[in-house]
């Protein structure tokens, strides 16, 4: 016997947006903090899945700041940020070898295995994906500060060029690419690169319908202390406002401007999501609710008149 008077309803939204996003491209970056606990991590796997079986083309990047932390910590080797990113040296550049290329990837390939999908594991530096060269001194305003101030970031690279043929091969074969943050410079250098800002290029490099972040908030919250005041729709103009009241700020910072760059290429949405929540990202793609924050250009000309 049913259980509501129409049992079906979901499942008759839902194939709306299957039909509508079939072929299409998403970029999903996944937070390292989304990937440590194994429960969250097989969960989110099986959600990639599904939307591969839907045939949407999905290319995933994986941050691990976390797992480096905790290796840098434990081979007393000194973390440092600012505004949200990772001061890289040569120290820190080899525990980020080790852990973006090894653990973090090779445990998420692992849990898409046993989800189904025929994931594929690649950083940057394969078939020349992501080239960089060595931020110079940059001025920084640090959280909380009003002046900036100069950062040497160290071995971080700033992306050149994308070429995204090697994703295209994996995706036309049906594979499932899962890319780590690692760039190469055109001298052979290796270079830590910030997850969020390789996400940005490679979606915008390969016209994707959807660039999303996984995070541990729900999404974009006005007040990071209350999961209450998500912000469930933003465009870039609201966006801006939001920044100069002081509502983005430490990791958030990258996101955003990953945000802003992915929109101003080809992408026509962006999407911050939930990655600890259970089916928060199907939530937010196949249902008229969603589940996060989406972030557009500008809104239609029929609903902003």
């Amino acid at each position: 016997m049913p259980l509501s008077p129409n049992p079906y309803a979901a499942l008759k939204e839902a194939s709306q947006y299957v039909r509508l996003f079939r072929g299409k491209t998403f970029v999903v970056k996944v937070g390292g903090e989304v990937l440590t606990e194994p429960k969250v991590r097989k969960a989110l796997c099986e959600q990639l899945a599904l939307l591969w079986s839907f045939s949407i083309r999905v290319v995933v990047v994986h941050g691990g700041g976390a797992e480096l932390d905790a290796i840098c910590k434990a081979m007393s080797i000194p973390v440092r940020k600012v505004a949200g990113r990772r001061v890289t040296s040569p120290e820190v550049l080899d525990a980020a070898k080790m852990v973006f290329a090894g653990q973090v990837q090779m445990d998420l390939l692992a849990e898409l295995q046993a989800a189904g999908v025929p994931a594929v594991g690649l950083s940057g530096l394969d078939a020349g994906l992501v080239k960089a060269h060595r931020r110079p001194p940059v001025a920084v305003v640090p959280d909380g500060a009003t002046e900036p101030q100069l950062v040497d970031f160290g071995l971080v690279g700033d992306i050149d060029a994308v070429d995204p043929g090697v994703l295209s091969h994996l995706l036309e074969g049906g594979f499932m690419p899962v890319v780590a943050p690692l760039s190469g410079g055109e001298d052979g250098a290796i270079y830590n690169t910030n997850a969020d800002t390789i996400a940005a290029s490679l979606a915008s490099a390969l016209g994707a319908e959807k660039l999303f972040f996984l995070l541990s908030v729900p999404g974009l919250l006005k007040d990071v202390t209350k999961t209450s005041s998500l912000i469930p729709h933003a465009t870039l103009e609201e966006l801006a406002g939001y920044e100069a009241q002081g509502v983005v700020s430490g990791g958030m910072r990258p996101k955003i401007a990953a945000v802003k760059a992915a929109l101003e290429g080809s992408v026509l949405s962006v999407h911050l999501v939930s990655g600890l929540v259970p089916d928060a990202l199907l939530a937010e793609v196949f249902t008229n609710e969603g589940s996060g924050t989406m972030i557009v250009r500008t809104l239609p000309a029929a609903v902003a008149g």
